[in-house]
């Protein structure tokens, strides 16, 4: 290497220019899409949340749900190992004895707290019995800035199956994206 590639001022001036002009170039297309000029080209490769719609893949993990037998119960039977597997610890299950007596137990109190879940998918993996999974398609939802709201209960991830069952995949996605975009609207209510 010579001297000067050695001191890396020819690299550095090269990315210094390169970001320069890129920050030129969109300033520029941000200014003429103001002025109502050059409409067809886009000036960011972002996407405008939650006006525009981000395609998930089919894999994608994104809130959590607990699946429902034919007759509308949790499949859950508290066996632990969603808490287990979870390397964040955000799982709380309280078992109880269940009244029929086919069911040996099911989850009394089944908890997941958001704010320390890492989505990562250890605890889809790891149920027996395919009683939560990941694939509402939708990303986290968006509290206030109350803690406790971010916690989600048994019913809470119930519902979703519910509604996933009723509404299927593009609607639930539609009201979704309804409620971010009066959420972006109107934040403080």
């Amino acid at each position: 290497m010579t001297f000067l590639e050695r001191t890396y001022v020819v690299a550095v001036v090269q990315g210094v220019m390169l970001t320069f002009g890129r920050l030129l170039r969109n300033f520029t297309l941000h200014l003429l899409h103001l002025l109502g000029f050059a409409k067809s080209t886009p000036a960011t490769v972002s996407i405008q949340y939650p006006n525009e719609r981000r395609v998930y893949p089919a894999r994608y993990r994104g809130r959590h749900r607990l699946t429902l037998d034919q007759s509308g119960d949790i499949k859950c039977t508290s066996c632990f190992l969603c808490a287990t597997a979870c390397p964040a610890r955000c799982i709380y299950i309280e078992a109880a004895e269940h009244d029929d007596g086919r069911v040996e137990k099911f989850p009394h109190r089944y908890e997941i707290d958001t704010l320390l879940c890492i989505y990562c998918g250890y605890c889809v993996e790891a149920c027996p019995v395919d009683a939560i999974r990941m694939d509402t398609g939708l990303h986290p939802e968006v509290y206030a800035p109350d803690p406790r709201l971010f916690i989600e209960d048994k019913e809470t991830l119930m519902q979703r199956s519910r509604l996933l069952e009723d509404l299927g995949p593009e609607a639930l996605y539609q009201q979704h994206m309804k409620k971010m975009q009066d959420l972006e609207k109107f934040p403080f209510n």
